[in-house]
């Protein structure tokens, strides 16, 4: 049977990165851009998230929400250049797209997926690590196999190779600020710049990550129609595999979370996916708007917790800059990895899983690892510096002594 869908949006995220020392330049290049404005998260308008991080790591990625109207009112009143040093200090910063929401026409089109961007949005850390952030909406279509396979090909809808675009074909924007996929792409590099960084860091620069939500029909998953029928395409849905899969997933490749009979969670290291039917109405009302804010910016702080890891083990390699990153880990484990981001025990849950999935932990250990030995190497490299003067200062002592002595032995008696 067909599986029907209620609700359903995708976010795919893009993560790249800017120079440090280039940083201020980039956020003044982005407050430029008419078309993208700073995102200031607001405590009343933002409630929910607001108590759903606890204040260390809120205080990291929203500035503690410090910016009221009055404040955000005298930010508007500096100049471009000035406004970029002041967001430049923040730990991190957000920022939105404007899209024009026009629906274009599509007469004469028969075939394809078509789909909608709701909402772009760029995640920028002081450590130069960002995130570009597509919302999207599948439209006329109800199937859950377009779904699938949206998701399945959307995913590699920025890939370098040109040829690779010809399986976008049949995917059409219903938006007026892009023609087609390949425009998007245009302004992915726009602005995100080149990719050399990105892969000195060894980041996935054809593929996006995938966050998405997806409330099937009531009449496909209830009390008398059981998970279990439709296990297979929630396997699909969290693995972002096309409708047609048919071979068995490997069960350590996807993590999941069930904590309600009538919601699943899938995890892998490709993104997350959430599972739900429309039995009760807090799963296509409030549970939606938790996952694209609470447990997207969950999501978004372990990419990032990953990739600043690989990025201070890269400094590590470098001798010039082993001190550096030293200082970086010490900072990094001090203000963000020791620190709990919630208290709310499901969000808790899914911070752990993310961590599991995306191995941190075991990134973590070996930069420890190394971070240790470059302390015990530092230790030693001062305790032969003290060594060797110690020894220049007994040199110089004793050749003193000898010097005393002669005088002593030429003195008259």
């Amino acid at each position: 049977m067909e599986l029907k869908t209620k609700y359903q949006y995708s976010y795919f995220i893009y993560p790249y990165n800017i120079k440090e020392n280039k940083y201020e330049k980039y956020i003044l290049k982005l407050l430029k851009d008419r078309k993208i404005k700073v995102k200031f998260m607001q405590k009343e308008k933002d409630l929910e998230l607001y108590t759903y991080f606890l204040p260390t790591i809120r205080k990291f990625m929203f500035q503690d929400f410090q910016y009221g109207p009055e404040k955000v009112r005298k930010f508007k009143e500096f100049d471009k250049r000035m406004q970029a040093t002041l967001l430049a200090k923040n730990d991190c910063n957000l920022f939105e797209y404007n899209i024009e929401q026009g629906v274009q026409g599509k007469s004469g089109e028969k075939e394809g997926i078509f789909f909608k961007i709701s909402k772009i949005e760029i995640i920028c850390f002081k450590t130069g690590i960002c995130f570009f952030c597509i919302k999207t909406n599948v439209e006329d279509t109800n199937k859950f196999s377009d779904i699938l396979n949206f998701n399945y090909k959307f995913r590699d809808s920025n890939a370098e190779d040109i040829n690779h675009l010809k399986k976008y074909e049949n995917i059409r924007l219903q938006n007026n600020t892009f023609s087609d996929v390949r425009a998007l792409g245009d302004l992915i590099k726009d602005i995100t710049g080149t990719r050399i960084e990105n892969k000195q860091l060894n980041l996935d620069t054809n593929r996006f990550y995938t966050h998405s939500y997806t409330c099937i029909d009531q009449e496909n998953w209830n009390d008398e129609n059981e998970f279990e029928k439709i296990e297979f395409e929630f396997l699909k849905y969290a693995n972002i595999a096309p409708s047609a899969h048919k071979t068995a997933f490997k069960k350590k490749e996807t993590q999941i979370l069930s904590n309600s009979k009538f919601v699943r969670i899938g995890f892998s290291k490709q993104g997350t996916t959430l599972f739900t039917t429309g039995k009760d109405p807090y799963h296509y009302t409030k549970l939606p708007d938790t996952f694209e804010k609470e447990y997207l910016y969950t999501y978004i702080l372990n990419l990032y917790k990953k990739i600043y890891l690989n990025k201070i083990e890269n400094e590590f390699k470098n001798p010039l800059k082993t001190k550096i990153a030293r200082q970086k880990f010490v900072q990094f484990t001090k203000n963000v990895w020791v620190q709990e981001i919630t208290n709310d025990d499901e969000g808790s849950q899914i911070n752990e899983t993310y961590k599991t999935t995306l191995e941190l932990d075991k990134i973590y250990n070996n930069l420890k690892s190394k971070y240790d030995l470059a302390y015990k190497e530092l230790n030693i490299e001062k305790t032969s510096k003290i060594n060797k003067y110690i020894l220049i200062l007994l040199i110089l002592s004793l050749l003193l002594n000898l010097l005393n002595f002669a005088v002593l032995m030429k003195m008259p008696h």
